[in-house]
């Protein structure tokens, strides 16, 4: 629905039940070290009405919302040392991802609505196992490239390309991708990766953001006052406590008992009829 000024209206209008959603995701999210956004794209298109494109964007807008927060208490308890030494890989992963997310956010338009749910429940399942893998591999660097830059580097780039184009398919901040990569491919600690990650996904979102503003996707105020405004509230607070809890919390069962929660939301969505 379009009102006089061309404002396209949002009709559901429950900023309770948003923010609640918003909290829950990022309690979960908190748990493993991770933003939510992947759990959260179901939930924008299932209960919140949103058509798949739509979810897309708005998913990345709130995620700018837990980045900083995460940024904020990361930055605060990290050895600077222990990142700048992954400085040119970060630089690297930076560099594709920017125009990866840049490029992505103008294909996304370009993905017919009956196959973009397709696109979507994939990427859900691939993070899925994914998420699996990092959990029976947690500790483990012995898939780490050799301290050479020439090897490196261009790994690197490759790497934020594929995080980037995922950033803009699914509307997340990449985490569930750039700190397995960082741990596993470049031999990062987990608080490294999981600093890093926040310091290569928070300009990535920015060009999605900016790519998606610049085409006019972000003009109903009615959505940014009843869904993304409390949503990205309630992920905030959510993030701060899935933080906290996250020190109690059996990270490795969690991982996997929300892999499964994606794979089962994955296989949902390509069920779904296309709105």
């Amino acid at each position: 629905m379009t009102s006089s000024n061309g404002e396209r209206m949002y009709r559901v209008r429950r900023p309770l039940a948003a923010f609640c959603a918003g909290a829950a995701v990022a309690i979960l999210g908190g748990l493993i070290g991770l933003g939510g956004a992947e759990f959260r794209l179901p939930l924008l298109i299932a209960f919140f009405e949103l058509y798949p494109h739509r979810a897309i964007r708005i998913n990345l807008l709130i995620s700018l919302a837990t980045l900083a927060i995460s940024a904020v208490a990361r930055l605060s308890f990290t050895n600077a040392n222990e990142v700048t030494s992954f400085t040119p890989e970060i630089l690297a992963m930076l560099a594709g991802g920017i125009a990866a997310a840049w490029v992505g956010a103008t294909l996304l338009q370009r993905i017919p609505k009956d196959r973009v749910l397709v696109v979507i429940a994939a990427l859900l399942a691939a993070i899925a196992g994914l998420l699996i893998f990092e959990s029976l591999f947690t500790g483990t660097t012995n898939f780490a490239l050799p301290a050479d830059y020439l090897i490196r580097i261009p790994a690197a780039i490759s790497a934020g390309i594929v995080t980037g184009a995922v950033s803009s398919l699914l509307g997340v901040a990449g985490g569930e991708l750039i700190i397995p990569i960082l741990m596993f491919i470049f031999g990062a600690d987990i608080r490294t990766a999981g600093t890093a990650s926040v310091l290569i996904s928070t300009p990535v979102v920015l060009t999605g953001i900016a790519r998606h503003w610049l085409t006019g996707h972000y003009r109903s105020r009615t959505m940014l006052t009843y869904l993304v405004l409390p949503m990205s509230l309630g992920s905030a607070a959510g993030a701060l406590v899935g933080g906290v809890l996250a020190a109690w919390a059996p990270v490795d069962a969690l991982r996997i008992m929300l892999a499964i929660i994606l794979a089962i939301s994955a296989l949902k969505l390509i069920w779904k009829p296309s709105h």
